[in-house]
């Protein structure tokens, strides 16, 4: 039902892009004229605030926000907290179940987006068009995790523009292995809920 209903919404996307002015589109393929919208993910340790770059990374916002439409975010936790480096969330429950997603996103790492600090990005697995529901949060600048010549990269996709200090706070969360999971938080850091902050 999930992946159904995420098919429905990325090709109403893709309808709606198509119908864009042909002029606008011509000046780069990879970038749409509608609005960058904004989202909140709620944590049990503080709120974080998040500008989706809608215009840069067009397919993996739409899949993006198509999960938090369907609030598939709610109840997962952020699994993996790595200090000085990123925290990463949103496909695991706080019993470690991972949750069904639908079909990957295409790799957008080539949009020139950088992972600097306070950005966001999609976790994947070696395959690059692998992404689904998962996201990290940089929390340092991790420049090697760019889009290089001969090595797809990890694609950025929004910014934190509030809550900076909610992801240094969780970053220093004490750690344990749970099965194949390292740095799973002792205490679970959960997203009680993802929602969009206008109607844009």
């Amino acid at each position: 039902m999930i992946a159904f209903s995420r098919f429905i919404k990325l090709a109403c996307a893709a309808l709606l892009l198509g119908m864009t002015a042909p002029a606008t589109l011509a000046q780069s393929s990879s970038e749409t004229p509608l609005p960058n919208p904004q989202v909140v993910i709620t944590t049990n340790v503080g709120a974080i605030t998040v500008r989706l770059f809608r215009d840069k990374a067009p397919l993996t916002v739409e899949n993006f926000l198509s999960y938090v439409e369907d609030g598939f975010y709610d109840g997962t936790i952020f699994h993996r907290v790595i200090p000085n480096f990123m925290i990463q969330g949103g496909g695991l429950t706080p019993d470690m179940a991972e949750k069904p997603v639908g079909e990957p996103v295409v790799n957008e790492s080539k949009n020139r987006l950088h992972n600097v600090r306070g950005t966001l990005a999609m976790a994947r697995t070696s395959d690059p068009d692998s992404a689904t529901a998962q996201f990290f949060i940089n929390q340092r600048t991790n420049l090697r995790l760019d889009w290089q010549p001969g090595a797809p990269g990890y694609t950025v996709f929004g910014e934190v523009v509030d809550g900076m200090s909610t992801v240094d706070y969780i970053s220093t969360s004490p750690v344990q292995a749970i099965g194949p999971h390292g740095n799973v938080p002792i205490d679970p850091v959960i997203i009680t809920k993802i929602e969009r902050r206008s109607l844009l």
